[in-house]
Parts: C-alpha cells; sequence; structure tokens
C-alpha cells in the first residue's frame, strides 16, 4: 500500500511539478488548495496566489494527474493571522512580509493539520528550500538555486513542522528544471508565469488595502533631517515609506541625496539622512526561533545573517536573549535595516533560526 502525502497546491507552476513528482514516486498524493481571501477580487488575474483562477488551475492539474483534490477555506484565520497583521505593520511604521506569517501559520499550521486527519505521514510544498536529516533531526538547508532559495522565508517554521514537511524542489538547479517537469507531465500549468507581489493585494496597491482596513492610515506628516529635526517637506503617510528609500521623497534644494533612515509613526514623521547614516552594525530581533542544535539562550554564535530576502548572508555574531529576543551584531555595517523585516541566520547553508526586526535601536 502507497503512502500518502497532502501536497499545498497553489494552481502555480511549482506546486503542481510537485505533485507530478510526488506521485512518480509512487506517493499517493492528495492535493488542497487555500482559499485565503475574496477570490472574486482576483479573478481573471494571473499574478496571484489561492484565489480565483488558480483555485482553478489547481484543481485542472490534480484531474490531469488523477489525484483527489480539496478547497479549504481559511479566509477568517488569513484575514485575522495575516491581513490584519499585515496592516498593523504598515500602521507602525513598519515594513512587513506577510509571505512568512502565512507559512507559520494557515500554511504549515493549519494545513498539517488537514494533512493528519487525511491519513498522510507528510505534507510537501513547492518551495525551493532543502530538509536534509541530521544527528539530531531534521535540518533546514537552502534551496540549491541559491538565486530562488526561499529559506529566508520559512525560518519561523518550527522544529515539529519540519519534521513532517517536504521540499522536493529543494534540490532543483534551477526554475527550468522544474518547468521541464510540468511540461514532461503535460501540467495545464507548465508555461504559467511566477506570481508576482503578495497575493491578497493584486493590484499592487498595499497603501490603499491598509487604509481601507485601518482609515486614517495615510495621515499626512513631516519629512524631517535626522541631523537637526528641520523640516524639508511633506508626507502623504508613513506606510508609503521603508528604510532606505531614496526615490519619491520630493524634497528638492538639497545638495546630496537623502534616504529614509526610520519612521516614526507616533509622531508621523519620516526621517532623512545622508546614505552613511543608513549603515547599522547591532539590530535587536524579536519573535526568535531557533533551528539549531539545543537552546542557547546567552551564547553568542557566530553565523552569517540575511536582513533582505534579497540580501547575501553577511557575517555576524547572534546572542540569543530570553523571550524570543536576539541581539545581533553585524561585522560590517548594513543598509537598510528594516524594522519588520526578518533577520535570518545561516551556518553556510543550514538554516539556524531568525527573528523579526525590532523598531528599537540598540545603544
Amino acid at each position: 500500500m502507497s503512502r500518502r502525502i497532502v501536497v499545498a497546491m497553489s494552481g502555480g507552476v511549482d506546486s503542481s511539478a510537485t505533485a507530478a513528482l510526488l506521485k512518480e514516486q509512487g506517493w499517493d498524493v492528495v492535493g488542497v488548495t487555500m482559499q485565503l481571501y475574496d477570490h472574486g477580487k482576483a479573478v481573471g488575474k494571473t499574478n496571484t496566489c489561492c484565489a480565483g483562477k488558480d483555485i482553478h488551475d489547481a484543481r485542472r492539474v490534480a484531474d490531469a494527474l488523477g489525484i483527489p483534490h480539496y478547497v479549504v477555506d481559511y479566509e477568517g484565520s488569513f484575514r485575522q493571522e495575516v491581513i490584519d497583521p499585515f496592516a498593523d505593520a504598515y500602521v507602525r511604521g513598519e515594513t512587513p512580509i506577510p509571505c512568512i506569517l502565512c507559512n507559520q501559520t494557515v500554511k504549515f499550521r493549519d494545513l498539517t493539520r488537514v494533512a493528519r486527519d487525511l491519513g498522510a505521514e507528510a505534507l510537501a510544498t513547492g518551495h525551493y528550500v532543502r530538509r536534509e536529516e541530521g544527528a539530531h533531526g531534521p535540518e533546514m538547508w537552502r534551496g540549491a538555486d541559491l538565486s530562488r532559495d526561499q529559506s529566508y522565508f520559512l525560518f519561523a517554521t518550527s522544529r515539529e513542522q519540519l519534521a513532517f514537511l517536504r521540499f522536493p524542489l529543494g534540490g532543483m538547479a534551477s526554475k527550468d528544471e522544474t518547468r521541464a517537469i510540468a511540461h514532461r507531465f503535460n501540467l495545464p500549468v507548465a508555461s504559467k508565469p511566477d506570481s508576482q507581489d503578495i497575493c491578497f493585494v493584486p493590484d499592487g496597491d498595499y497603501a490603499g488595502l491598509v487604509e481601507r482596513l485601518r482609515p486614517g492610515a495615510c495621515e499626512p506628516g513631516d519629512i524631517v533631517h535626522v541631523e537637526d529635526g528641520r523640516v524639508l517637506g511633506q508626507h502623504q503617510g508613513v506606510l508609503h515609506y521603508t528604510v532606505g528609500q531614496r526615490r519619491g521623497l520630493n524634497i528638492g534644494g538639497c545638495a546630496d541625496p537623502l534616504y529614509v533612515l526610520r519612521l516614526d509613526a507616533v509622531r508621523r514623521q519620516v526621517v532623512v539622512g545622508p546614505k552613511e547614516a543608513l549603515g547599522r552594525t547591532m539590530i535587536l530581533l524579536h519573535g526568535v526561533n531557533w533551528l539549531g542544535e539545543g537552546s542557547p539562550v546567552g551564547q553568542t554564535i557566530s553565523c552569517r545573517v540575511k536582513i533582505r530576502s534579497t540580501r547575501e548572508p553577511a557575517a555576524a555574531s547572534v546572542t540569543l536573549q530570553e523571550n524570543g529576543r536576539a541581539l545581533v551584531r553585524l561585522d560590517q555595517p548594513e543598509e537598510g535595516v528594516a524594522p519588520g523585516q526578518a533577520c535570518v541566520f545561516y551556518a553556510d547553508l543550514r538554516v539556524l533560526g531568525g527573528g523579526w526586526i525590532a523598531s528599537e535601536i540598540p545603544a
């Protein structure tokens, strides 16, 4: 009797190829798609997931593979645990990453329950990350194709979740290899473009969504210089800005280019300054998830860290503290350290964990 595995199917190429590969390997594959938000608003969009056309595409793929397919309605929990925190983070002057919260909650926590209820021994996704068996249990490693590695977005995965998860695409050399699999199985989504932007904001208007969810979030305020506090201009809401931003400030008359250094949502201020003021060597984290060995609270670990999904890991030391906090000391200053983003720890290609960048700036 073949073993059962549930595949989280978003209607895209990656999860579809994952289902096809597992079916070929002899697994009893069951496809499950999450409906996460009002899919009526996204019908016809080709750059979203878990809504409208994509649910239909996932069903078409399941039919082509001859596997059962279910749709689970997680609109309520997705609104409460992903969309609302996303809006609240912008109101606080942070730059959120809802994909991490989605993976941590509805995708891995809730879908794991569904998979177990269906009698599956594992849940598979189309993420480009590797799960390796180590001396102390499963470990998370960066994807073989570092240009598509998605481990940054999975740092909050618990050890219990990791033990149940499988990532068949983690060893793929390139996305072309994944598309070749989809073509080999004649999947109807083989040529479908990759999803872009945030799934529940198909038009890319993040500020408009936040304003609808949190009326008054776009209150105007001052753009001030970090050195002397002088007012350089006006803005139409701090949620339009992120740390490191240069374009779109509309503050002429300055001899040197200025960059966003921090956002003060309480005072409704966008604080700007010269490029050299962007560099940070110390970062406070909260909500830290540790995937390394033991529970090394109070210890300092030498590793490399990523402060943005598009950055290469940089040399640093991390001191884990009580209550899920940590202090990161970077060997060299990093620009664009933005509250609300993640800071993920690596030992070479292995993911040691990570945390959320706090608004507090260490002395």
